[in-house]
């Protein structure tokens, strides 16, 4: 194993956005095994500090690939299409009004059951767009699209917190 590895290599899996979650989870539980620090107590500091540095990474990597989200925009960083959304939230113009539309339907849900009826409709949105990123990437080969696509979802995620929120404000 070598600590800069990207996360994929770390953990012996393809890079792809379909990725099989148990398989994830099994190598995980493998890296933690052998880079745990109580297995390394008795080589004193040195080696202990080493392997904390070992289990931060094996976490840190297991938390980005765990999540659709986060998968994606690692995907199309290490195929050199940078999602970059802090400086890129240009949207399409098509996308900004079906987030205005959405705000305003959970603007305007009176009860719980209109607002999760509003969450079921992004729900499967959200769903379509993770199968067609996952298809820009793995199927295609087109970072650069699906970087589009991941910036997009990180509004809908966005959204869909507030639309929590709200929901525990009617509960």
């Amino acid at each position: 194993m070598n600590i800069d590895d990207d996360d994929f290599t770390l953990f012996g899996l393809q890079p792809l956005q379909r990725l099989d979650a148990d398989a994830l989870d099994a190598c995980r539980r493998d890296l933690q095994s052998q880079v745990h620090p109580d297995r390394f107590a008795s080589q004193g500091a040195t080696a202990q500090r080493v392997a904390m540095q070992w289990a931060v990474r094996v976490n840190g990597a297991y938390q980005r690939l765990r999540n659709p989200l986060t998968r994606a925009g690692y995907l199309c960083d290490l195929r050199g299409a940078h999602v970059d959304a802090e400086r890129n939230t240009g949207m399409p113009p098509a996308f900004l009004m079906q987030q205005m539309e959405w705000r305003e339907a959970l603007d305007d849900a009176d009860s719980a059951a209109e607002v999760q009826a509003l969450e079921d409709r992004i729900t499967a949105e959200q769903q379509r767009m993770f199968d067609e990123v996952a298809e820009l990437l793995d199927d295609r080969g087109d970072p650069f699209t699906a970087a589009d696509r991941v910036r997009a979802l990180m509004f809908v995620d966005r959204f869909r917190r507030d639309i929590d929120q709200r929901l525990e404000t009617l509960e």
